[in-house]
This record gives C-alpha cells, structure tokens and sequence, in this order.
C-alpha cells in the first residue's frame, strides 16, 4: 500500500473521503428517511421480480456458498452478481427513489451494494443505514455539481454518479481507512457509463444502468482492498471526472452534509412508476380530468419545467413499441391518465389504446418559466383541457405529491406477500422499522430470499 502523499491530502476526492468518513450522529428524521428508501426499494425489487429485465440479470448471479441473497429468489450467489441483479430489479419498475438536484436514482446504487456487503462481515443494521446515508450524499452532491441538462441528454445521470455513491457507500461500510477509501473512490470514477439513448429507442439498456454500477463499485472495492491504486485527481484533473463530462473545472469542494442537510431528506419516493418528470403532469391531469364529465377533450396542453421537456424521451409522442417509452413520455403518461381516470402501471400496457393515441396527437408540451426557475427544488406542473363545447378546465401543481408512508407500506406488502407470503412480508417490514436497533445487518437480506 503506498504512502499517503501531500496530493492525496490536497486533492478534492481526499477531502471528500475524510468527509464521508467521519463519524456522525444522523438525526431521527435523516434514519426515518433512509427506512422508507429501504422499504420501497424492497418493493420495486419483489414487484419487478417476474420482468424480463430481472430475469435476465439473475441468469449471470452464479451460485456460491456463503455469498448474498438476490430478492425473492432462493439460496446465495456471488455478491458482486447478487448486487446486479438485486440493482436491475429494484429499477424494473422504473418506480425508484428520485433525486432531482442530481437527476439521479441513488437508492437503485446503493442499496444492492451496502446489502450485499453486509452478508460478507459483521455489521449492524445501524452502520448499514448510515453507510446508505453517506452514499446517497456523495451521490447527490455530486450530481448537483456536474450535471446539467445538456449533460443529462446524452448520459444517463445515474451511471455518472452512481458509481462514486455505490463505492463511498461500501467503503465506510467496510471499514476502510481513508487511503483504501480514496483509492476505491477514484477507481470509480473510471467507471462513469451509462447511454440515454435507450430513451430514443425504447431499448432495455436503462435498466440494467444500476446493475453496471454495484457490479463495477463491487470491483473497485476489492481491488482498493488488495492494494490498487488510482489517481488523487479523480474529480478536479486535467482529465478527470469534471473535465471529461462537464467539460468545465471543477468550481468548488464537494462538501458532504453541508450546513447540517442531509440530501438523501430531498430525495422522493415516486407515486406513479414512471419517469420523474412525468409525475406532477400525470397528477396535474388526474386533477384536471375530474372536472371533465362527459365532455369530450379536444386538446391538451402541458406546462412543466424546462428539464422536463428537454429530458430524453420525455417529449416522444410515438409511436410506442415498448412501455418503457411510454413510461419516459409525459404526453403518454398525461393522456394514459386522462383516458383511464387513474394513474397505474397497466396505464404503460396500453400501447395501442386508440383513445389514448388520440390524446396524444392533440398535446402540446411546453417549457414554463415560473417552474423552470423552481426547479430542482420543485417540479411544478399545469395541465390544461379544451372540450369540443368550447370550455377549459386546469389544473396545478407546484410540486409533485410524493408517495406517502401509507402508499409506500402497501406497496411493499402486496408485492413482498406476493412472493413470500403475508406473514414474511410483514416481518421484513418490522425489521426495517428497527434496522438501526438490529446487531445482525444479514437478517435483513436473508428474510427477503425465497425459502427463508
């Protein structure tokens, strides 16, 4: 292991890694928040079990003793495959946790990696949460320091990321000193992948995004672990992780839980499971259509933010071969929402619905200045009908209305008790509750296997 040098102490990564490193104490809030990502992970991961995309991501996770669970499948595999597949699942759905000032999806990244890890030493359900904490945090912060909309068009914001949170998560999970940790954060910053062009041509690319992650973050790990080492300047380098993506310097310290925030307490727990940007339209038009009656819609107008409009996909008006387009395409979404009177997953099934077809065909999207300046604080939206008997109705959001505690546990029962039974749905759901208070991390993973 080579010597720590004045580059290591001086460069952005090295300050960054002594941040998330450092001991806390996280508020009641902060560990409340992480217990409700954990939870609606578990149920994106139970839900989206049977999905082709799951499916093919189990076929790589090799059996092996003493390995790690993978998400309501029985007996142990490899824990790098098990993360893969655990992370493909957990965003099967594409009703994963959002955080808008990254653009990214931590919770898919994170959560594969630190419980996978916790079935390979000794740690608490404690250390889990705050290891979780700190990946998030790491995840976020720099999301919000490089991403722009230009940036979000061609690559896809949790594969820049994600890797950094994934492997900063591990790395405090693991126990390592700041050197190791450094080397294991800079090595993933070699790792940064992940194409939006999948939102042009409804390709199945995007899930897999996070499985990259967790597997790549699980390399740098162990290689960090065995001595590897990688460049100080990952971030702030003439060729490093500014340079390249952000085409620009790197401006100031990536500083972790700046003024007392912890930035996994901005991170959201999506209603409807589709992309993020069509969420406050879908519900703006939920609004909107209830004052419809029997009048006919004749046009269909959305107003939202800047970033929603320019987002990848988010502008596709069809047609739609796959639903994952549908999913990514607030014109879909809206009129899905407006034709059916609900917002649902079996809204992305109806891919040749001639009424939804319609709505679609009679939408205009447009970028509003007011929601435009509030985002990513807010993500406000207006839906606006015209009927063929000359009225209007709209409605207005000014952010979206996230799933509650209530919304979140039901999900997670229906979809857990579909795959293990009620009786270990509602364990796991109290395991969760305690996490902090459990002296085995592993439990956790354990209960959520088929034949546990």
């Amino acid at each position: 292991m080579e010597n720590t040098t004045m580059q290591d102490v001086e460069s952005r990564a090295g300050r960054l890694v002594r941040d998330a490193l450092a001991p806390r104490s996280f508020r009641r809030a902060t560990l409340q928040q992480a217990r409700r990502c954990l939870l609606d992970y578990l149920s994106c991961a139970f839900e989206a079990l049977p999905l082709p995309w799951s499916e093919q991501a189990v076929v790589l996770a090799v059996p092996a003793a003493g390995g790690a669970h993978v998400i309501g499948r029985a007996g142990t595999r490899r824990p790098d495959a098990a993360a893969f597949a655990n992370a493909v699942a957990g965003h099967g759905l594409v009703r994963e946790d959002m955080h808008a000032g990254s653009v990214a999806h931590l919770g898919v990244v994170v959560w594969p990696t630190v419980l996978a890890l916790a079935q390979q030493q000794p740690v608490s359900g404690a250390q889990v949460l705050e290891a979780a904490i700190v990946g998030y945090e790491t995840g976020a912060r720099l999301g919000r320091a490089v991403m722009t909309p230009a940036l979000a068009r061609l690559f896809r914001p949790t594969g820049l990321v994600g890797p950094f949170a994934a492997a900063m998560a591990g790395a405090r999970l693991a126990g390592f000193d700041e050197i190791r940790a450094r080397h294991a954060f800079a090595l993933a910053g070699n790792c940064c992948a992940g194409l939006n062009e999948w939102a042009h041509t409804g390709g199945s690319e995007m899930y897999f995004h996070p499985g990259f992650v967790v597997r790549n973050a699980w390399a740098c790990l162990e290689l960090a672990r065995h001595g590897a080492h990688a460049s100080a300047s990952i971030l702030e380098g003439q060729a490093g992780f500014f340079h390249a993506y952000a085409r620009a310097p790197m401006q100031d310290d990536i500083v972790l839980f700046a003024d007392g925030q912890a930035e996994i307490e901005q991170v959201f727990n999506k209603p409807a499971p589709a992309c993020n940007f069509a969420q406050s339209p879908c519900q703006a038009a939920l609004q909107a259509v209830q004052q419809a009656g029997a009048r006919r819609i004749a046009a269909v107008r959305i107003d939202t933010t800047q970033a929603a409009v320019h987002y990848p996909g988010c502008d596709a008006i069809g047609p739609f071969q796959y639903a994952l387009q549908a999913k990514m395409s607030i014109p879909f979404g809206v009129a899905a929402t407006l034709a059916r009177g609900a917002i649902a997953e079996d809204n992305y099934r109806r891919l040749d619905d001639p009424e939804i077809a319609r709505l679609v065909s009679v939408t205009t999207l447009c970028a509003d200045a007011a929601y435009s300046a509030a985002f990513p604080a807010r993500q406000g939206a207006r839906v606006t009908l015209q009927f063929d008997d000359g009225g209007t109705a709209s409605a207005a959001l000014d952010d979206v209305v996230a799933a509650d505690d209530a919304l979140i546990r039901q999900r997670f029962r229906l979809a857990a008790a579909a795959v293990l039974g009620a009786d270990a749905a509602a364990r796991i759901e109290g395991l969760v509750d305690c996490y902090e208070q459990v002296d085995d991390a592993a439990e956790l993973p354990r209960l959520c296997a088929a034949g546990a």
